[in-house]
């Protein structure tokens, strides 16, 4: 009885260790999967994306990925890398990335709703691609957010209310799409230039609070 007993405590004591293992590498490598999520999701033919391999570990020997000293990923830089497809849900798995550098490629599709998630996200820099849909509200849920940069898309809708929330926001370019409704002028949006919501054909100009409905011309 006393061995069965001893058996039994060693493995639990064994599957202890394989589920802190799996924690520590990676969550068992669901940030990998999230990004090779986005890998599948895009055509790359330069080959940029070749070292994303998901059978490691992790995805830190990746090229374009930074993680911090827990291999977590932090950084995904993709800017200018001749990339075309769409983003995916998955992105929003990636709890302690700080930076989405995608800005000139040709990605289409929608912004996930779920990139919303990314609470350590700090920079969002999706500029010059081809990106079309709403700005998700839920982009008001990142309260780190320092750099905004949609710029040069196709984007529809509203400026989203929720975003005056992030008080951290000091850049934002919204210019260059087909935004509608007003400008906010209240919270991080009071400091925003007005050029970086320009040639937004339907576009008000800036809201007067109080007078004026914010969804004017959507």
């Amino acid at each position: 009885m006393a061995v069965a007993a001893d058996i039994a405590a060693r493995t639990v004591s064994l599957f202890a260790v394989v589920a802190l293992l799996c924690l520590t590498l990676v969550s068992c490598n669901s940030e990998g999967d999230a990004l090779y999520a986005l890998r599948k999701s895009l055509s790359d033919p330069g080959n940029v994306l070749e070292s994303w391999d998901p059978t490691l570990v992790n995805p830190c020997t990746w090229f374009h990925i930074t993680c911090n000293q827990d291999n977590r990923v932090t950084r995904v830089d993709l800017g200018n890398s001749k990339l075309s497809g769409h983003l995916v849900p998955d992105i929003g798995h990636l709890e302690h990335l700080q930076y989405l550098e995608l800005y000139k490629n040709n990605i289409q599709g929608t912004i996930p709703t779920e990139f919303g998630n990314l609470k350590s996200l700090i920079s969002l820099d999706l500029y010059n691609n081809n990106i079309s849909g709403v700005i998700p509200p839920a982009l008001g849920k990142l309260k780190s957010l320092v750099f905004l940069r949609l710029n040069d898309n196709r984007l529809t809708g509203q400026i989203p209310r929720e975003l005056v929330e992030i008080s951290s926001l000091k850049v934002v370019d919204v210019s260059n799409n087909d935004l509608c409704g007003t400008i906010p002028t209240t919270g991080p949006f009071e400091h925003i230039p007005l050029n970086k919501f320009e040639n937004n054909p339907r576009l008000e100009g800036p809201e007067l609070q109080g007078l004026a409905s914010y969804d004017t011309n959507c």
